[in-house]
């Protein structure tokens, strides 16, 4: 027998069985799914190609670049972080670790979105102004470029390296956005028809997952049990958005009645809520 011999490497239905082992015994939720999805992207094949192919024998390399990326979601890595993208509202945003993973969770803003936008807004003459602030990788404002075209979309965030991703993503998505660094509202010029947000809330004390230790602290928490941020741009609406205009924030339910009090002290009434999302109307 020649020791000097490379050990044969394996086929794409032992890998992903072997992975998932590995990663179920490091308590990883999803094992299966997320071993292929690191195979899927290393081979630069759909998981559908997976199991059209699993007899395939893997290359050396290829085996090496998935134990690798395999060997950061045991670390606890997003997957989302080692593919370097994320689904959100069927369409793929490019993400890093500048950037907070966008959550199906946030889907329901653009739920509440389709409410607030007046119905009969692509036949108005006016421009209806909107602004997502804390953008991120830019999954909310670009999503409602796509879905309104008509909207004037502003979308900001006070981390620099977050904008170059979100603009990355506008690009590539053809949303024909204006990218803004701003904290907040403070540089955005106009009085907004509608802000939509999804700022950081976590309360530092509260359990998580492991994965979020992998995610930008400034876009994960804040204090005043996670509310002084949310609470800090519901003061700005008072000068950037209009009579009438609509808000729409993320928040965890636990912290909704504390942010509908807070948001009546500014003349925004709650129209709805849905999941972690709020739609308030701003009246006086």
């Amino acid at each position: 027998m020649n020791e000097n011999l490379p050990l044969p490497t394996p086929a794409i239905n032992k890998w992903i069985a072997d992975a998932t082992r590995q990663l179920i015994a490091a308590n990883v939720p999803s094992a299966q799914l997320d071993s292929e999805l690191i195979l899927a992207h290393t081979l630069r094949q759909s998981r559908s190609y997976l199991h059209a192919h699993s007899d395939d024998i893997l290359t050396p390399r290829q085996v090496e670049i998935a134990d690798a990326r395999l060997a950061l979601r045991i670390e606890r890595v997003p997957v989302a972080y080692i593919i370097g993208h994320k689904e959100f509202y069927g369409r793929r945003f490019h993400v890093t670790t500048a950037t907070l993973i966008p959550r199906p969770e946030s889907e329901a803003i653009m739920t509440l979105l389709k409410k607030a936008v007046p119905d009969n807004h692509s036949l108005l003459n006016e421009t209806i102004r909107l602004i997502d602030v804390g953008t991120g990788s830019g999954a909310l404002g670009i999503t409602a470029k796509k879905e309104f075209p008509e909207l004037d979309v502003t979308i900001s965030d006070v981390s620099r390296h977050a904008l170059k991703i979100a603009s990355r993503n506008a690009q590539v998505l053809e949303a024909d956005v204006s990218v803004l660094h701003s904290d907040l509202l403070t540089a955005y010029p106009f009085t907004a028809n509608i802000i939509i947000a999804n700022l950081p809330y976590v309360d530092p004390s509260w359990e998580r997952s492991k994965e979020t230790n992998h995610e930008p602290e400034m876009a994960l928490f804040a204090a005043n049990g996670g509310t002084s941020i949310i609470y800090k741009l519901l003061g700005q609406t008072n000068s950037k958005l209009t009579n009438g205009g609509s808000l729409l924030l993320e928040a965890d339910p636990e912290q909704h009645p504390s942010i509908i009090a807070e948001a009546k002290k500014y003349g925004l009434l709650l129209q709805e809520t849905l999941d972690y999302g709020l739609l308030f109307q701003k009246i006086k």
